[in-house]
């Protein structure tokens, strides 16, 4: 396994911590942008809810769900008795802590069970199933109070001040230089559930809101690119951008322009100076959001927006659309000699992409009940790629269900997935037996209608 795809593989861990408990982001950030001091509608007596929620709620939550992913219901309480150790110990929210001690937890609950098994006594399973779940707890809670919460808080420590070096400087929008292309090879989730998500929690313990929160969120890169391609495109990429916009601005499903950058490298070049062009606003006129915007829509971001913070937000927007929309035209007026490579772009080796020379018998559909659309987290792009695909089935009138998953939860007994091509990878170690068909673009790839044709035809290639 290379290194993209392990790092590809970590970020869909990490946010598989994260995200379903975006509702409570949600409520603790709503709880922050109105009540606190400098809120939309202060109110002491509610705002004291807000640091209680950080430290504690949203801590516990990530490490019992990290937890519950290794080891189920045993394996959450264990990941959340480890890391309240560090939680209690520190003197910062403990995101990081959290994201090591609930899978941590877990690991170590899960081996001595295996390890007492078959030799627990008939009529003593509850008695040692308890107390092993509660020495281990408490040894681990020690620990993390003593040991792992000094280690989180000081690298914490170090991590924020060297960002606040960066801000201070005003050299903050070259991080742009990183995050960008991260995003658009499927690395945002390592990178925003990993790094920034806790910075920005620490941030907004401090000031009330937090720039750290936008830099990944942000759909300004994006939404310029798409634009570009909606005046400027040829072929297919001209016709889908303009769909693909609105799902990407509105909507907040980034994945939808990655390939339109993908099929043309050169405009990795744009989605970074979008990227610089919205951080240097943002660092310069001192933006931030109060609670973190999921999925990255422009409406999530008014959701979150701190009080008098609309103006400050919308100027680093514009300026990462105006960015990346420049660049990217530019590129594309100047590729205008090239005809219809944007469109070769979105529907060339189709071969490749359906897997086929790695696939060597057919599948009836008789056989398939069930398809899944794959990708990182399970939610976002996988929920549109299965909804198209959903109502593509609907239309020819075949009896079967689509579902979405993170491509690294596929139930292993599902026998024909679909993901995007960078997830090709992944897809096939966890499902090895599996027909695996990729696409490039979430909106009007060739795979759904050649995928159709094989299920109404009784056979899948």
């Amino acid at each position: 396994m290379d290194i993209k795809v392990k790092i590809q593989k970590f970020g869909g861990f990490l946010a598989g911590m994260v995200i379903p408990n975006i509702g409570a982001f949600i409520a603790w950030g709503l709880i922050t942008a109105f009540f606190i001091p400098t809120g939309w509608l202060p109110n002491k007596e509610l705002g004291t809810m807000v640091q209680p929620m950080i430290r504690f709620l949203l801590p516990i939550l990530i490490a019992f769900t990290g937890g519950k992913m290794v080891y189920d219901q045993r394996g959450g309480v264990a990941g959340a008795v480890a890391a309240m150790g560090a939680i209690v110990g520190a003197d910062i929210p403990m995101f990081m802590a959290a994201m090591i001690l609930g899978p941590l937890g877990a690991v170590c609950i899960k081996k001595i069970d295996k390890f007492l098994e078959g030799k627990v006594k008939s009529g003593f399973e509850m008695l040692i199933s308890n107390f092993t779940i509660g020495i281990l707890g408490m040894i681990l809670a020690i620990f993390s109070f003593k040991i792992i919460g000094p280690i989180i808080s000081s690298a914490t420590n170090v991590a924020v001040a060297g960002i606040n070096v960066f801000i201070k400087a005003k050299l903050l929008p070259l991080l742009a230089v990183i995050i960008e292309p991260a995003k658009v090879i499927f690395l945002n989730n390592a990178i925003d559930q990993g790094i920034f998500v806790p910075l920005g929690v620490q941030d907004i313990s401090q000031h009330g809101q937090t720039i750290f929160f936008m830099l990944v969120s942000s759909p300004a890169p994006g939404a310029g690119i798409l634009l570009a391609y909606s005046i400027f495109g040829k072929g297919n990429s001209k016709k889908s951008a303009p769909s693909a916009l609105l799902i990407e601005f509105i909507g907040g499903i980034h994945e939808v322009y990655f390939p339109y950058v993908l099929m043309k490298p050169i405009m990795f070049l744009a989605v970074i100076f979008g990227g610089v062009a919205q951080a240097f606003v943002w660092n310069l006129v001192g933006a931030g959001l109060a609670g973190y915007p999921h999925p990255g829509s422009i409406v999530s971001f008014l959701i979150m927006l701190p009080k008098g913070g609309f103006i400050k937000v919308m100027l680093g927007i514009l300026a990462g659309i105006v960015g990346s929309f420049s660049l990217a035209s530019f590129f594309l007026k100047a590729g205008n000699s090239e005809e219809d490579s944007e469109e070769m772009g979105l529907s060339d080796e189709i071969g490749s992409m359906l897997g086929l020379e790695k696939e060597d018998s057919a599948l009836f559909t008789k056989d398939i009940d069930t398809i899944v659309f794959a990708c990182d987290a399970g939610i976002g792009s996988s929920a549109m790629g299965a909804g198209i695909l959903r109502n593509k089935i609907k239309e020819v009138g075949l009896d079967i269900k689509v579902e979405n998953y993170a491509v690294d939860k596929v139930p292993k007994g599902i026998k024909l997935v679909v993901c995007h091509k960078n997830l090709y990878d992944r897809a096939r170690k966890n499902l090895p037996k599996a027909k695996i068909r990729t696409v490039e673009s979430f909106l009007n790839d060739p795979v759904y209608d050649i995928l159709i044709k094989e299920l109404k035809k009784g056979e899948v290639e």
